[in-house]
């Protein structure tokens, strides 16, 4: 059943999710939980070695294990890996249990933030190389294509790149608290 106080923070890599999880569920009086923290704890290894070692299907198998354990859950805001919408069983449990916000971001905005990153699995090339920057651009506007129709679904959806972090957040908490309000009346 969906609930629309279970809050599940979707869009790419370096969109904001992580940091906006946490001051936005204060903000409501909600916990906040990452995704892939909570891999990262439950396997003791990054997700560059889960990705390494066991490859994507099976790091998509534990997001799609974690979200069935908290479908049920309340009053939670929570920070989904940028890919975990393209597993159709995690789309299914995110769409049917709860209320995805779409924290979106320029593609040369991501490609700044990510361009120094190298925990980012798919952001790598052959060998875990680390890719030239229009080469992380390119990767970003792929993936970003394919996953933009999920994305998309979110009833809420705000930039991020635009706007300092605390305006960012004032808003997603008006937008998320009427939302509430009208789902309560409906």
């Amino acid at each position: 059943m969906q609930k629309a106080n279970l809050i599940f923070l979707t869009g790419f890599s370096a969109a904001g999710k992580s940091t906006i999880g946490p001051i936005l569920a204060n903000s409501l009086g909600f916990d906040f939980i990452d995704i892939d923290k909570l891999i990262v704890e439950r396997e003791q290894k990054s997700i560059n070695e889960i990705f390494a070692e066991k490859g994507e299907a099976y790091f998509r198998q534990l997001e799609q294990e974690i979200l069935a354990s908290i479908a049920d859950k309340e009053n939670l805001v929570v920070s989904l890996g940028g890919g975990t919408l393209e597993n159709d069983a995690s789309f299914d449990i995110v769409r049917n249990s709860g209320t995805m916000v779409y924290l979106k971001s320029d593609v040369n905005a991501l490609a700044r933030r990510l361009s120094n990153k190298d925990d980012r699995p798919l952001l790598k090339g052959e060998n875990g190389r680390r890719l030239a920057p229009d080469e992380i651009k390119k990767r970003i506007e792929t993936l970003i294509s394919r996953r933009e129709e999920r994305y998309a679904q979110a009833p809420i959806s705000v930039q991020t790149d635009q706007t300092p972090l605390g305006k960012t957040v004032d808003k997603l908490q008006r937008e998320i608290e009427r939302y509430l309000k009208s789902r309560q009346n409906s």
